[in-house]
């Protein structure tokens, strides 16, 4: 039997459930014929076939990132695609693999950060994760945190505190000052209170931060 026939689509469901249970299925068992397969059908001609293998991809790969990360370039292939459910599907696995596979990801760093800022809430949201993860990342670092700050400054109001909060164990000493500077200049786009809160915290924890 394909792990085709145990997707959504092919099961004649419109919710997600079942590719929720084969992800766990695939994860449990070390499935990695079933993530090759998954992966080739990544180009099918049905495109509900082809949402169906990219979110239970991603899916896996939340679970179980070592299962998925071996496709790195495929999910970057298809960053480009004009389907946005596949482009932001991509990102989404992209993120979960960050860490798993840090040199194919760090490679395709520029695209996919200018896919990011042209792409949806979601995009954005997981490109941050993926520099977040690779500022976590010694040799990724110094290339990997200036792009952050950028996302950050250019970020939607509602995403900004989380953004900010993810961001701020990796803000080194000597980017501190020109991080909080940037902060304050965003601190008046928030109006809703709990989010202005949250974003001012950040900024009181890195003044304080190294203060005796």
């Amino acid at each position: 039997m394909s792990v085709l026939d145990k997707l959504a689509s092919s099961l004649g469901r419109r919710d997600e459930v079942p590719n929720k249970e084969l992800a766990l299925l695939i994860a449990d068992k070390n499935d990695k014929k079933a993530i090759a397969e998954l992966a080739e059908n990544l180009g099918n001609k049905n495109k509900e076939i082809q949402s169906d293998c990219i979110k239970t991809l991603y899916e896996v790969g939340e679970l179980k990132p070592v299962l998925v990360a071996p496709y790195a370039k495929d999910f970057i292939a298809l960053l480009d695609s004009k389907n946005n459910r596949l482009q932001w599907g991509a990102m989404t696995a992209l993120s979960s693999i960050a860490a798993e596979n840090p040199k194919d990801v760090y490679a395709a760093l520029a695209k996919i950060v200018a896919v990011a800022d042209k792409g949806t809430v979601i995009t954005k949201d997981h490109c941050v994760k993926i520099l977040v993860k690779l500022c976590a990342l010694k040799q990724y670092a110094d290339t990997a945190f200036p792009l952050l700050a950028e996302q950050i400054l250019n970020s939607p109001v509602n995403q900004l505190p989380t953004y900010a909060e993810n961001a701020m164990p990796y803000v080194k000493e000597e980017d501190k000052a020109g991080f909080i500077s940037m902060l304050k200049s965003r601190v008046g786009d928030v109006t809703t209170d709990t989010k202005k809160k949250r974003l001012e915290k950040v900024i009181e924890k890195l003044s304080a931060k190294g203060k005796k």
